[in-house]
């Protein structure tokens, strides 16, 4: 005895992209805030926002900070040339928060910022800003060989 042939429900076309999160079709889910609002920038950019700032605070009362570069790295590595120091001899609070590379003649001097020795001294956003700042005068005075004071007369007041 022969079945009658069994007809299966059409399948539809897959797309051509996948679909993401559309399950309600309640349309695709877009960013949580807008780039304005400070919720939006990461942690990594709220910090080179902080150095910015900072950067512009200082460049107006001196304006020969003009040449020199800023920069900011996740955490300290030894410069070209240095050894890498053993995990048995650093200590936690002997970690550098930033750095002065002097010029060469191929490039102008720089201040680096580490920004995760930093994050973790400093707990709220109010409290990392005047670190970072107070880390920038300390350098910028490193930098120009004069006392933290002269460089920002409100160094240390926070």
């Amino acid at each position: 005895m022969e079945r009658p042939p069994v007809s299966t429900p059409a399948t539809p076309a897959t797309p051509a992209t996948p679909r993401r999160r559309d399950r309600h079709g309640r349309g695709m889910r877009g960013p949580l805030a807008p780039r304005q609002v400070p919720i939006a920038l990461s942690r990594s950019e709220l910090f080179d926002e902080y150095v910015r700032e900072s950067v512009e605070r200082l460049e107006r009362r001196w304006p020969q900070l003009e040449e020199v570069e800023f920069a900011v790295q996740d955490v300290p590595a030894p410069l070209p040339g240095e050894p890498e120091p053993s995990v048995e001899d650093v200590r936690p609070d002997e970690v550098p928060l930033g750095r002065v590379v002097e010029a060469a003649k191929d490039r102008p001097a720089r201040i680096v910022v580490y920004r995760r020795p930093v994050e973790i001294r400093a707990k709220g956003r109010e409290e990392r800003a005047a670190l970072v700042h107070d880390i920038m005068v300390e350098q910028v005075a490193e930098l120009l060989g004069v006392e933290p004071e002269a460089v920002d007369p409100r160094y240390g007041e926070d």
